[in-house]
């Protein structure tokens, strides 16, 4: 991790999770809002690779999960898994166009919600039932609108730590 991105990462983090405990949680559709921080952990394996996602994915589940009621460290977990996997699919995928990348944040973003509702049904957490099919369309179809500008902010956080292929069109 270079210095430049050593503070870089935490101030986006600190950013996100504030704007997700503030703003999002305001703009709900049928009860449900915006999931930023696990967005965070699916642009950063977007734009980082497999090994950024994990560990952005870890630092943002765990700081969400001081904010929730839920099991501690449930959103980490989840978060870790999404960003590793989405870096692991999106490695062969060079430039990316926009669409793509809203695209695999609308996939990876469904991916998470279901697998924190099958984790935390695990962990004695009723999770799962028919209110988790809105929920997961909602979150999907919201993080793929906020997803351009995450991405891109993800990958500022990242310059000069990932190859170019992976920032796509991102010069710092």
């Amino acid at each position: 991790m270079t210095s430049s991105s050593r503070f870089r990462v935490p101030l986006v983090l600190i950013t996100c999770l504030l704007l997700h405990t503030t703003v999002l949680a305001d703009i709900r559709i049928r009860d449900v809002m915006p999931d930023l921080m696990l967005l965070v952990a699916v642009a950063a394996g977007i734009t980082g690779g497999p090994d950024r996602g994990a560990r952005i994915g870890f630092a943002s589940g765990m700081a969400l999960d001081l904010f929730l009621s839920g099991p501690l460290g449930l959103s980490a977990l989840v978060f870790t898994l999404v960003g590793y996997g989405m870096g692991a699919a999106h490695t062969g995928v060079l430039r990316p166009s926009w669409y793509l990348r809203s695209l695999a944040a609308m996939l990876g973003s469904a991916a998470g919600v279901v697998l924190y509702a099958i984790a935390g049904t695990m962990l004695g957490e009723p999770l799962v039932s028919l209110r988790l099919v809105p929920v997961v369309v909602i979150v999907a179809l919201a993080n793929a609108v906020m997803a351009p500008v995450v991405v891109r902010v993800v990958g500022w956080s990242l310059a000069g730590d990932v190859p170019d292929r992976l920032t796509g069109s991102i010069r710092v």
